[in-house]
Protein backbone atom coordinates (compact mmCIF):
# COMPACT_ATOMS: atom_id res chain seq x y z
CA UNK A 1 0.00 0.00 0.00
CA UNK A 2 1.47 3.35 -0.67
CA UNK A 3 2.03 6.50 1.93
CA UNK A 4 -0.44 8.67 2.17
CA UNK A 5 -0.37 12.34 0.76
CA UNK A 6 -0.37 15.22 2.69
CA UNK A 7 -4.02 15.72 1.10
CA UNK A 8 -5.05 13.02 3.21
CA UNK A 9 -4.96 15.27 6.44
CA UNK A 10 -7.80 17.88 5.02
CA UNK A 11 -10.55 16.01 6.63
CA UNK A 12 -13.84 17.19 5.38
CA UNK A 13 -15.84 19.09 8.03
CA UNK A 14 -17.43 22.42 8.62
CA UNK A 15 -14.28 24.01 8.75
CA UNK A 16 -12.13 25.08 5.69
CA UNK A 17 -8.45 24.43 4.72
CA UNK A 18 -6.20 26.73 2.96
CA UNK A 19 -2.89 26.99 2.92
CA UNK A 20 -0.83 30.31 4.10
CA UNK A 21 2.83 31.67 3.42
CA UNK A 22 4.73 32.73 6.97
CA UNK A 23 8.74 33.04 8.13
CA UNK A 24 9.53 31.08 4.21
CA UNK A 25 7.35 28.32 4.02
CA UNK A 26 3.97 27.27 3.82
CA UNK A 27 1.43 26.37 6.45
CA UNK A 28 -1.44 24.32 6.09
CA UNK A 29 -4.18 25.78 8.54
CA UNK A 30 -8.19 24.69 8.99
CA UNK A 31 -10.67 27.53 9.90
CA UNK A 32 -13.98 27.81 11.36
CA UNK A 33 -15.88 30.98 12.80
CA UNK A 34 -15.65 34.65 12.89
CA UNK A 35 -13.99 37.14 15.71
CA UNK A 36 -11.11 37.80 17.50
CA UNK A 37 -8.14 35.39 16.29
CA UNK A 38 -7.77 31.93 18.51
CA UNK A 39 -5.05 29.82 17.14
CA UNK A 40 -4.47 26.82 17.92
CA UNK A 41 -1.10 24.16 17.99
CA UNK A 42 -0.69 21.00 18.19
CA UNK A 43 1.58 18.69 19.84
CA UNK A 44 3.45 15.33 19.32
CA UNK A 45 2.09 12.81 17.83
CA UNK A 46 -0.72 14.41 16.42
CA UNK A 47 -1.59 17.26 13.84
CA UNK A 48 -4.56 20.85 13.62
CA UNK A 49 -7.35 17.82 13.79
CA UNK A 50 -6.67 17.39 17.45
CA UNK A 51 -7.96 20.43 17.57
CA UNK A 52 -12.00 19.88 15.94
CA UNK A 53 -13.68 19.81 19.20
CA UNK A 54 -12.51 23.11 20.00
CA UNK A 55 -12.18 24.82 17.12
CA UNK A 56 -16.61 23.72 17.25
CA UNK A 57 -16.60 25.19 20.28
CA UNK A 58 -14.94 28.41 19.80
CA UNK A 59 -16.57 28.98 16.53
CA UNK A 60 -20.04 28.79 18.41
CA UNK A 61 -18.41 31.18 20.91
CA UNK A 62 -18.61 34.24 18.45
CA UNK A 63 -14.15 33.58 18.00
CA UNK A 64 -11.94 32.86 14.39
CA UNK A 65 -10.68 29.11 15.30
CA UNK A 66 -7.40 28.25 13.46
CA UNK A 67 -5.89 24.95 14.02
CA UNK A 68 -2.10 25.08 12.33
CA UNK A 69 -0.01 21.87 11.26
CA UNK A 70 3.38 23.01 12.22
CA UNK A 71 6.47 23.35 10.21
CA UNK A 72 7.40 19.38 8.62
CA UNK A 73 3.69 17.93 10.28
CA UNK A 74 0.24 17.58 8.15
CA UNK A 75 -0.17 19.43 5.29
CA UNK A 76 2.86 22.11 5.98
CA UNK A 77 6.09 22.66 4.12
CA UNK A 78 8.20 19.71 4.91
CA UNK A 79 12.18 21.87 5.07
CA UNK A 80 15.33 20.65 5.68
CA UNK A 81 15.96 22.47 8.37
CA UNK A 82 13.96 24.94 10.61
CA UNK A 83 12.93 23.11 13.55
CA UNK A 84 14.93 24.95 16.83
CA UNK A 85 12.00 26.46 19.12
CA UNK A 86 12.69 29.72 17.81
CA UNK A 87 12.58 29.71 14.32
CA UNK A 88 9.02 27.46 15.09
CA UNK A 89 7.92 30.33 17.59
CA UNK A 90 8.28 32.51 14.24
CA UNK A 91 6.47 30.13 11.80
CA UNK A 92 3.48 30.60 14.63
CA UNK A 93 3.84 34.35 14.87
CA UNK A 94 4.10 35.05 10.90
CA UNK A 95 1.06 32.98 10.37
CA UNK A 96 -0.28 35.73 12.68
CA UNK A 97 0.36 37.75 10.47
CA UNK A 98 -0.15 36.50 6.91
CA UNK A 99 -3.73 35.72 8.32
CA UNK A 100 -4.03 39.29 8.63
CA UNK A 101 -4.78 39.83 12.34
CA UNK A 102 -2.83 42.19 14.32
CA UNK A 103 -2.88 39.55 16.93
CA UNK A 104 -4.17 36.18 18.51
CA UNK A 105 -5.24 34.21 21.79
CA UNK A 106 -2.49 31.01 21.47
CA UNK A 107 -3.69 27.43 22.59
CA UNK A 108 -0.80 24.78 22.53
CA UNK A 109 -0.41 21.36 23.43
CA UNK A 110 2.64 19.53 23.97
CA UNK A 111 5.20 20.72 21.87
CA UNK A 112 2.85 23.35 20.43
CA UNK A 113 2.67 24.53 24.13
CA UNK A 114 5.89 25.23 24.33
CA UNK A 115 6.37 27.16 21.37
CA UNK A 116 3.17 28.93 22.33
CA UNK A 117 5.01 29.96 25.80
CA UNK A 118 7.94 30.29 23.10
CA UNK A 119 6.17 32.82 20.95
CA UNK A 120 4.49 34.87 23.91
CA UNK A 121 8.05 35.92 25.00
CA UNK A 122 9.54 36.73 21.93
CA UNK A 123 6.37 38.55 20.28
CA UNK A 124 4.58 40.16 23.03
CA UNK A 125 2.55 42.08 20.47
CA UNK A 126 1.03 39.41 18.40
CA UNK A 127 0.23 37.46 21.69
CA UNK A 128 -3.26 38.37 23.03
CA UNK A 129 -3.71 35.67 25.79
CA UNK A 130 -1.86 32.27 25.97
CA UNK A 131 -3.04 28.94 26.82
CA UNK A 132 -0.89 26.19 27.68
CA UNK A 133 -2.01 22.37 27.83
CA UNK A 134 0.19 19.70 28.98
CA UNK A 135 3.74 21.37 29.17
CA UNK A 136 6.12 23.73 31.19
CA UNK A 137 7.08 26.67 30.99
CA UNK A 138 10.45 25.90 28.54
CA UNK A 139 12.85 26.91 31.66
CA UNK A 140 10.87 24.73 33.88
CA UNK A 141 11.03 21.62 31.00
CA UNK A 142 14.98 22.18 30.74
CA UNK A 143 15.31 22.17 34.77
CA UNK A 144 12.80 19.28 34.76
CA UNK A 145 14.77 17.17 31.95
CA UNK A 146 18.09 17.73 33.86
CA UNK A 147 17.71 17.77 37.48
CA UNK A 148 14.46 15.64 37.87
CA UNK A 149 15.09 11.89 37.70
CA UNK A 150 10.99 10.61 37.46
CA UNK A 151 10.58 13.74 34.90
CA UNK A 152 13.76 12.23 33.06
CA UNK A 153 12.41 8.45 33.08
CA UNK A 154 8.35 9.79 31.95
CA UNK A 155 10.23 11.69 28.93
CA UNK A 156 12.56 8.18 27.70
CA UNK A 157 10.68 8.49 24.56
CA UNK A 158 12.51 11.90 23.55
CA UNK A 159 15.56 10.38 24.82
CA UNK A 160 15.41 7.95 22.55
CA UNK A 161 14.87 10.11 19.69
CA UNK A 162 18.33 11.25 19.65
CA UNK A 163 19.23 8.08 18.03
CA UNK A 164 19.68 8.13 14.17
CA UNK A 165 16.99 6.86 12.07
CA UNK A 166 15.56 4.42 14.09
CA UNK A 167 12.70 6.26 15.21
CA UNK A 168 11.31 7.25 12.50
CA UNK A 169 10.99 3.83 11.22
CA UNK A 170 10.14 2.98 14.66
CA UNK A 171 7.29 5.44 14.21
CA UNK A 172 6.11 4.63 10.63
CA UNK A 173 6.00 0.67 10.64
CA UNK A 174 3.07 -1.42 10.77
CA UNK A 175 0.67 2.13 9.54
CA UNK A 176 2.37 3.84 12.72
CA UNK A 177 1.00 1.13 15.09
CA UNK A 178 3.21 3.05 17.75
CA UNK A 179 1.67 6.29 17.54
CA UNK A 180 -1.50 4.23 18.42
CA UNK A 181 0.27 3.15 21.45
CA UNK A 182 2.00 6.12 22.96
CA UNK A 183 -1.76 8.17 22.54
CA UNK A 184 -3.65 5.22 24.32
CA UNK A 185 -0.73 5.13 27.02
CA UNK A 186 -0.46 8.78 27.62
CA UNK A 187 -3.97 8.96 27.97
CA UNK A 188 -6.09 8.73 30.85
CA UNK A 189 -9.22 6.28 31.35
CA UNK A 190 -11.02 7.70 28.58
CA UNK A 191 -8.67 7.70 25.63
CA UNK A 192 -9.54 9.52 21.71
CA UNK A 193 -11.70 7.20 20.09
CA UNK A 194 -9.68 4.56 17.83
CA UNK A 195 -11.29 6.29 14.71
CA UNK A 196 -9.10 9.42 15.73
CA UNK A 197 -5.90 7.10 16.95
CA UNK A 198 -6.05 5.67 13.17
CA UNK A 199 -6.23 9.05 11.47
CA UNK A 200 -2.91 10.06 13.67
CA UNK A 201 -1.28 7.08 12.60
CA UNK A 202 -2.05 7.88 8.46
CA UNK A 203 -0.78 11.39 9.21
CA UNK A 204 2.60 9.94 11.00
CA UNK A 205 3.36 8.04 8.01
CA UNK A 206 3.19 10.58 5.04
CA UNK A 207 6.85 11.06 3.62
CA UNK A 208 9.11 12.70 6.13
CA UNK A 209 6.63 13.45 8.74
CA UNK A 210 8.29 11.57 11.13
CA UNK A 211 11.85 12.87 10.74
CA UNK A 212 10.30 16.12 10.68
CA UNK A 213 8.40 15.77 13.84
CA UNK A 214 11.48 14.04 15.86
CA UNK A 215 13.94 16.89 14.67
CA UNK A 216 12.36 19.83 17.30
CA UNK A 217 13.13 17.15 20.47
CA UNK A 218 16.53 16.52 18.73
CA UNK A 219 17.58 19.98 18.58
CA UNK A 220 15.85 20.70 22.40
CA UNK A 221 18.45 17.45 24.02
CA UNK A 222 21.05 18.44 21.87
CA UNK A 223 21.06 22.43 22.41
CA UNK A 224 21.17 21.29 26.86
CA UNK A 225 25.07 22.29 26.71
CA UNK A 226 25.41 24.20 23.31
CA UNK A 227 25.55 27.92 22.93
CA UNK A 228 22.21 28.31 20.83
CA UNK A 229 20.62 26.01 23.44
CA UNK A 230 21.97 28.16 26.12
CA UNK A 231 21.31 31.54 24.53
CA UNK A 232 17.58 30.30 24.05
CA UNK A 233 17.29 29.67 27.31
CA UNK A 234 18.38 32.62 28.53
CA UNK A 235 16.27 34.74 26.26
CA UNK A 236 13.17 32.60 27.73
CA UNK A 237 14.16 34.47 31.18
CA UNK A 238 12.27 37.18 29.26
CA UNK A 239 8.90 37.27 31.11
CA UNK A 240 5.15 36.64 29.84
CA UNK A 241 3.29 39.62 30.57
CA UNK A 242 -0.69 38.54 28.54
CA UNK A 243 -3.45 36.69 30.58
CA UNK A 244 -2.23 32.89 31.06
CA UNK A 245 -4.24 29.39 31.03
CA UNK A 246 -2.64 26.75 32.41
CA UNK A 247 -4.21 23.22 31.65
CA UNK A 248 -2.84 19.73 32.63
CA UNK A 249 -4.42 16.78 33.03
CA UNK A 250 -3.96 15.23 36.96
CA UNK A 251 -2.76 11.66 35.00
CA UNK A 252 -0.56 12.66 32.49
CA UNK A 253 2.17 9.87 32.49
CA UNK A 254 4.90 12.34 30.40
CA UNK A 255 4.49 15.74 31.43
CA UNK A 256 4.40 15.27 35.08
CA UNK A 257 2.07 17.82 36.99
CA UNK A 258 5.01 18.48 39.01
CA UNK A 259 7.19 19.96 36.55
CA UNK A 260 4.36 22.20 34.71
CA UNK A 261 3.05 23.85 38.09
CA UNK A 262 6.04 26.33 39.10
CA UNK A 263 5.11 27.83 35.19
CA UNK A 264 3.57 30.76 36.96
CA UNK A 265 6.98 32.52 38.27
CA UNK A 266 7.65 33.31 34.44
CA UNK A 267 4.03 35.10 33.89
CA UNK A 268 3.83 38.59 35.05
CA UNK A 269 0.30 39.10 34.11
CA UNK A 270 -3.52 36.91 35.38
CA UNK A 271 -2.24 33.30 35.75
CA UNK A 272 -4.64 30.93 35.79
CA UNK A 273 -3.78 27.08 36.88
CA UNK A 274 -6.38 24.35 35.86
CA UNK A 275 -6.07 20.30 37.15
CA UNK A 276 -8.25 18.56 34.94
CA UNK A 277 -8.73 15.71 37.77
CA UNK A 278 -8.32 11.87 35.92
CA UNK A 279 -7.50 13.52 32.58
CA UNK A 280 -4.14 12.13 30.87
CA UNK A 281 -1.83 13.98 28.40
CA UNK A 282 -4.70 14.44 25.86
CA UNK A 283 -7.22 16.83 28.33
CA UNK A 284 -8.95 18.44 24.90
CA UNK A 285 -9.93 15.19 23.34
CA UNK A 286 -10.46 13.14 26.67
CA UNK A 287 -12.73 15.45 27.89
CA UNK A 288 -13.59 18.00 25.17
CA UNK A 289 -16.88 19.52 26.27
CA UNK A 290 -15.27 20.04 29.67
CA UNK A 291 -11.92 21.58 28.19
CA UNK A 292 -13.77 23.82 25.46
CA UNK A 293 -16.04 25.06 28.48
CA UNK A 294 -12.83 26.05 30.71
CA UNK A 295 -11.18 27.35 27.35
CA UNK A 296 -14.19 29.55 26.32
CA UNK A 297 -14.57 31.05 29.93
CA UNK A 298 -11.05 32.12 30.15
CA UNK A 299 -11.13 33.91 26.85
CA UNK A 300 -14.29 35.41 27.31
CA UNK A 301 -13.08 36.63 31.26
CA UNK A 302 -12.21 40.29 31.00
CA UNK A 303 -10.39 40.13 34.26
CA UNK A 304 -8.84 36.85 34.45
CA UNK A 305 -7.80 36.39 38.03
CA UNK A 306 -4.37 35.11 39.02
Amino acid sequence: MSDPAPSAVRIDGPWTHRDVAANGARFHIAELGDGPLVLLLHGFPQFWWTWRHQMAALADAGYRAVAMDLRGVGGSDRTPRGYDPANLALDVTGVIRSLGEPDAALVGHDLGGYLAWTAAAMRPKLVRRLAVVSMPHPRRWRAAMLLDARQTAANSYIWGFQRPWLPERQLTADGGALVGRLIRDWSGPRPPEDEAVETYQRAMCIPSTAHCSIEPYRWLVRSFARPDGIQFNRRMKRPVRVPTLHLHGSLDPVTRTRSSAGSGEYVEAPYRWRLFDGLGHFPHEEDPVAFSTELVNWLKDPEPDR
